[in-house]
């Protein structure tokens, strides 16, 4: 198929008839519509972690940064043939640019994209700025909320406080309850960072309670040099982490009725009967999401700010550079190698179709990059056994 291409003042990749189609091109665009937080969490690897580039952004997506983002999502999508693409509206904390901006940030996609292409846009909140109003303008736009908590209860939230120190539970589950309760069909889901610290049932209980149709289980960033919380790396560990995994599988699978959709297990079921599923957290197929940062930098994934200042940077721009650029850049192009680039311990591990070497931020130790095993391998283990042992046994039926 010819490429249909937004032209600049310089050649992109798209441009040259020397460079050939990607087998994988971007199905998820991350804008950062506002690049600062009403939040400071403790913990935010964002604001916290390795990485400060933030304080050298402006605060906000200008239209400028807008529109060419725009255009170059439509163009990737159009020169691919792309029937589906994910925007995710991000941050920092993005409505407070306003649930006006975020809806014509929706709209003008849309108005660029082809006819037989499917926009799926989602905000994802820290749920304190979620208002009727607010919800009401998000839904009219088509766009789905995602709300970012630590747990379903004011005690797993102690981290979460404003830059005044005040705690931020009450007004994010007031947003989430009208969430659910006045938009339910813009309610994507609850994602939640894993906290071996926490009562896994309880934890789990709570989150159910905020009826999401959708749970996302995140283990924290860390890596060999800066170690995940209250896991020191070493060849007979415990598993903190991937004991609470299990603990919480059990809960989920024999809940009956009722559970929401978990998307860690619900991978690892899948990889573990051969079905192609798997994103950044498992398996071996590529994770094909890309970001725009409010400057208009077109960057890797965040997580990867975890590792060391610039790890996430491309170097690209939306003003002099496509996403076909961006696929080029040996950082993301190492990404979608699959198997090819792991360490030879994982691809020789029978678990490797699985567990898919973990998350490749989660892999970095200083000295050597990311061509190593997970921080979490151990746990990893722990969890897909474990949730092979419950497949054998449901497949032998009752005893």
């Amino acid at each position: 198929m010819a490429q249909q291409t937004v032209r600049d003042t310089g050649p992109s990749a798209a441009d040259r008839p020397d460079v050939p189609s990607f087998r994988h091109p971007f199905r998820q665009f991350i804008l950062k519509v506002h690049g600062h937080c009403n939040l400071a969490c403790r913990y935010c690897y964002l604001y916290e972690a390795a990485d400060h580039g933030w304080r050298d952004r402006p605060a906000s997506m200008n239209d400028a940064v807008l529109d060419r983002a725009t255009a170059r999502i439509a163009e990737h999508v159009t020169a691919h043939g792309l029937r589906n693409a994910a925007l995710v509206l991000h941050g920092g904390e993005p409505l407070l640019a306003g649930a006006d901006r975020l809806g014509r940030a929706v709209d003008l996609l849309r108005t660029r994209l082809p006819g037989d292409c499917a926009l799926h846009p989602t905000v994802q909140t820290n749920g304190t700025l979620l208002t009727g109003t607010a919800l009401r303008t998000l839904a009219g736009h088509g766009i789905k909320v995602g709300v970012s908590l630590d747990g379903g209860l004011p005690a797993h939230n102690a981290a979460r406080v404003d830059h005044a120190g005040r705690p931020a539970w009450s007004r994010a589950v007031r947003g989430l309850r009208l969430l659910a309760e006045e938009q339910p069909d813009a309610y994507a889901g609850v994602l939640a960072v894993v906290d071996p610290r926490t009562d896994p049932l309880e934890t789990y209980a709570s989150l159910r309670a905020l009826r999401p149709p959708r749970l996302d289980l995140l283990l924290p960033h860390g890596n060999w040099t800066a170690p995940p919380p209250g896991l020191a790396p070493g060849a007979d560990r415990p598993t903190p982490y991937g004991d609470w995994l299990c603990a919480v599988f059990d809960a989920w699978w024999d809940g009956g009725p009722g559970q929401p959709s978990v998307r860690f297990f619900e991978e690892c079921l899948a990889l573990l009967l051969g079905a192609p599923a798997g994103g950044e957290s498992l398996g071996l197929t590529p994770f094909t999401a890309v970001v725009v940062e409010t400057d208009g930098s077109i960057e890797q994934v965040d997580s990867l700010k975890s590792a060391y200042e610039g790890a996430a940077a491309t170097g690209l721009d939306v003003f002099r550079h496509s996403f076909d650029d961006a696929l080029a850049h040996p950082g993301i192009a190492a990404r979608h190698a699959g198997a090819a680039s792991l360490a030879p311990v994982c691809r020789a591990c029978p678990l490797v179709r699985v567990c898919g070497g973990g998350q490749y931020a989660h892999r970095y130790r200083q000295g050597s990059g990311f061509a190593n095993p997970s921080v979490y391998c151990a746990d990893l283990q722990r969890l897909i056994r474990h949730a092979a042992g419950r497949l054998a046994r449901a497949a032998r039926g009752p005893a």
